[in-house]
């Protein structure tokens, strides 16, 4: 029996979970092929996003597409997504140092 309420997942068990399940054949199609299919899967979650009559559970499985992209891209890449994200954005935002983001320019 399945128990009803899983254990959260941090960003390095999300990698390690899609290294253990895909690895090999993400190592065999390589870092170009591998773009390929994550470029794809953002292009499915855009369409999600813009479609007002999106199935919630829909847009919710592509958003988990498209991070087991980016986590088969960062496995490929050699990059730890875990210590990545702290490095850039642990201490707060990268350009102003502060949390939350004091920047008096945003990105539109």
């Amino acid at each position: 029996m399945t128990d009803p309420t899983p254990t959260p997942m941090t960003l390095a068990a999300v990698q390690a979970r899609i290294r253990d399940l895909f690895g090999a054949k993400d190592a065999r199609r390589g870092i170009e092929g591998t773009f390929m299919w994550f470029m794809e899967e953002v292009g499915e979650l855009s369409a999600a996003l813009r479609d007002p009559a999106a199935d919630p559970e829909n847009l919710t499985l592509e958003f988990a597409d498209v991070l087991a992209w980016l986590a088969t891209l960062a496995n490929i890449a050699g990059v730890d997504l875990d210590d990545a994200v702290r490095r850039k954005y642990g201490a707060g935002c990268p350009k102003c140092g502060r949390a939350p983001c004091a920047c008096a320019a945003a990105k539109p």
